[in-house]
């Protein structure tokens, strides 16, 4: 048996609003933006050149669910985005507006900073080690 994970949901007010940060920001493209009726869209981004899983933004659509926008994951880094070119997207992403929560270092795993999406979602921007 084979499995793997397709998509990792993450609530956002406004599709629209999450589109065109992921996508300017970050550099994301739209995979699929799909109606499902009554306001409703599957909408599936992916980072540049990736074939894992597609990030679903899900718009939150009661009390609960607007509550928990930004914060998913309890104040911790929710989500972790591998680069090959930490300096380039670390500026290109600076250059766009993204706040990072801290200046780049140096791990036994790769670099890595810490910065927020537009929601405040904590994610990790790590260019792995050779090997890793």
């Amino acid at each position: 048996m084979n499995q793997s994970i397709g998509c990792v949901s993450v609530l956002v007010r406004d599709y629209d609003e999450a589109i065109a940060f992921y996508t300017r920001a970050l550099r994301f493209s739209v995979a699929e933006d799909t109606e499902q009726g009554e306001g409703r869209r599957w909408v599936t981004l992916a980072p540049p050149g990736s074939a894992g899983p597609r990030l679903l933004l899900a718009r939150a659509k009661n009390d609960r669910e607007r509550a928990s926008v930004g914060c998913q994951a309890g104040g911790r880094v929710f989500l972790f985005l591998n680069t090959d070119d930490f300096d380039g997207d670390f500026a290109q992403m600076k250059a766009h507006g993204v706040t990072f929560r801290e200046d780049p270092r140096q791990e036994a795993y790769g670099t890595v900073a810490v910065f927020e999406d537009l929601y405040g979602n904590l994610w990790d921007l790590i260019m792995p080690k050779a090997g890793r």
